[in-house]
């Protein structure tokens, strides 16, 4: 196993499965804790070390009353004890430094090894939703939140490590050493201390909601600009470019209320601690000085009670202000747990299978029912079955559910009757790796990453060779094309294709269908947005690739079905002709006036 092979494996050994996902929507602290589990040797080794610093850093101020006490009682000589109190403390203050560099060097790949579980973790599970699940969200803001959990996930862990923990034990160890100078001003301290922590962390608390409302803002702030970048050709056609500008601007200034609102929460408790800190402060001042005044106290446990008061009430501080940052962003992550990961429609079953043998591409849609989540059914007790190798052409008016029948058959919808099959297994049963693998689609709207011409041929087959994509090109002729490319096959396509034309995308998903060599074949509107030129090129291909294949096809421009085996003309769910095109043409029905208003030349009855 390679290196990079052993990495991918442990990276995935850290990964929690889809299944337990969901229970954490709503829970951030939950959901970050169990990612420090997951890798809790590291996070011991931080934590352990910056324990030690704070140990260390408390304990310097009774190594400093210590070294006080010797230069007072012995102001001049003998050396040797005060030397050695030095010593022992610049040991001390080596070690606390020492520490803290150990405890970052550890952080700094520990606590990015986590973002990097938390966001492949979440954008798998994103990408296991379904198609209704994306319909109603906005992408850009969904890639967003993916974004600002990392960004969250790594900032908590560095408040845990850096701005909770230190305070939490600065303030605990202090009191102890205190308590052995004066049991009575240690333990009005301590009580003291806790209840400014109780009433810091209350109002923290109470301002949850507010930095809530904040994240959910900021991520829908993020999706706006995107979607709008995303279609700026749109906006520039009609002109929209200054109406977007004013929309952002309100939009912007409505996040931007919210965010005060957020952060003066923040002020409004920093502000009372602050002021309870100087007064806590000023009377433990007077406190001690008291007590050395009564002779209760040398001038070392004046300068041990003085530093050790400063760290628990300055502790308390820095605690108050790390709650509320934790609370911020632990509302910026739970929101976006609450927007993903909730359960997902159409996991694979528990004992889904693949096919039992090669696929042949026999389709059956057995007394299938289907209606989206509101509305009535679009369709009813169909019933439809293709014969492997067959091409079949469906026809009919817009909303007649051709393009549900399709979905269907690639599981992006589950039915709510009946079964659809390929040779003989409910696709519901099988695994998505399986029920992708028998099928290539070449939609109307060809989708390209921003990658390479390679790479988007390639992504019919990953791991084909560079032969492999030239040959595809060559089946789906656009080699010529793509050679007069800047750079061929590794010229960048830009963002969904748009250096390309039209004809070419399509071309590329052609090839990109040859590449997969899938045995059943699906066809969307493939032709129906291109020039009469790109057609004909197209058709060739398709020609081409569909020799041997099972095949469905969604087409309005007839004249792409001709070739065709089957033709199935559905109105309203349901199927009214069925037949080759040559005896659908010679009978009286649909897809005869189909032809007639596509100036067809039609066969006299």
């Amino acid at each position: 196993m390679t290196h990079g092979q052993s990495r991918l494996k442990r990276d995935e050994d850290m990964t929690i499965p889809d299944s337990e996902l969901p229970r954490y929507a709503g829970h951030p602290v939950r959901f970050l804790f169990r990612y420090i589990r997951h890798r809790l040797a590291p996070h011991v080794v931080v934590f352990g070390f910056v324990a030690l610093a704070v140990g260390c850093a408390v304990f310097a101020s009774s190594a400093i009353r210590h070294l006080v006490d010797i230069m007072n009682s012995h102001p001049h000589g003998p050396f040797r004890p005060v030397w050695m109190a030095v010593a022992w403390l610049a040991g001390v203050i080596t070690l606390d430094n020492l520490s803290w560099r150990v405890a970052g060097w550890y952080a700094a790949r520990t606590f990015v090894a986590v973002t990097g579980d938390v966001r492949r973790d979440l954008f798998r599970f994103l990408t296991g939703h379904s198609a209704g699940y994306f319909s109603d969200r906005m992408p850009a803001a969904l890639a967003s939140r993916i974004s600002t959990a990392g960004t969250a996930t790594f900032t908590l862990e560095s408040l845990l490590a850096w701005n909770i923990l230190p305070p939490c034990l600065n303030v605990l160890l202090s009191i102890g050493l205190m308590v052995s100078v004066s049991p009575l001003m240690g333990s009005v301290i301590s009580c003291l201390a806790f209840a400014l922590a109780a009433v810091m962390f209350r109002m923290a608390r109470a301002g949850r909601n507010l930095h809530a409302a904040y994240a959910s803002s900021a991520a829908g702030v993020d999706g706006e600009i995107q979607d709008v970048i995303g279609n700026l050709p749109l906006v520039r056609t009609f002109g929209m470019l200054g109406y977007e500008r004013s929309r952002l601007g309100r939009i912007l200034d409505s996040e931007m209320g919210v965010r005060g609102v957020s952060l003066r929460n923040m002020e409004k408790l920093r502000l009372v601690h602050a002021f309870l800190t100087a007064v806590l402060t000023a009377g433990l001042l007077v406190w001690v000085v008291t007590l050395w005044q009564h002779g209760s106290a040398t001038v070392g446990d004046v300068v041990m009670v003085v530093t050790l008061g400063f760290l628990i009430l300055h502790g308390t501080r820095d605690l108050a202000v790390a709650l509320v940052e934790t609370v911020q962003h632990t509302a910026r992550l739970g929101e976006t747990l609450s927007t993903i990961l909730l359960p997902h429609e159409m996991d694979d079953r528990a004992n889904a299978h693949g096919f039992p043998q090669a696929p042949q591409g026999e389709i059956c849609f057995r007394d299938v029912t289907f209606h989206y989540p509101t509305g009535p059914n679009v369709l009813e007790h169909f019933n439809l079955h293709v014969t492997p190798g067959t091409r079949v052409g469906l026809v009919g008016r817009s909303g007649s559910g051709k393009s549900t029948v399709l979905a269907l058959l690639q599981r992006q919808r589950y039915v709510q009757g009946g079964a659809v099959l390929i040779d003989g297994q409910n696709i519901n049963d099988l695994s998505e790796e399986s029920l992708r693998g028998c099928m290539s689609v070449v939609p109307q709207d060809v989708s390209l990453l921003h990658r390479s011409v390679a790479d988007n041929i390639r992504y019919g087959k990953p791991q084909a060779t560079e032969e492999d994509v030239r040959a595809a090109a060559d089946a789906a002729g656009c080699t010529d094309f793509i050679l007069a490319l800047p750079e061929g096959f590794a010229t960048q396509v830009g963002d969904r294709g748009v250096k390309l034309s039209g004809g070419q995308r399509q071309r590329l998903a052609i090839a990109r269908a040859f590449l997969r060599n899938a045995p059943i074949l699906i066809l969307d509107e493939a032709t129906s947005a291109l020039d009469s030129e790109s057609e004909h090129h197209i058709q060739l291909a398709l020609h081409r690739l569909m020799k041997g294949r099972t095949v469905i096809a969604v087409a309005h421009r007839l004249s792409t079905l001709k070739d065709f085996d089957r033709i199935v003309v559905m109105q309203q769910g349901r199927i009214v002709e069925d037949g080759s095109p040559f005896a659908l043409e010679r009978r009286e029905g649909p897809y005869r006036e189909f032809l007639s208003l596509q100036a067809f030349d039609i066969p006299p009855l």
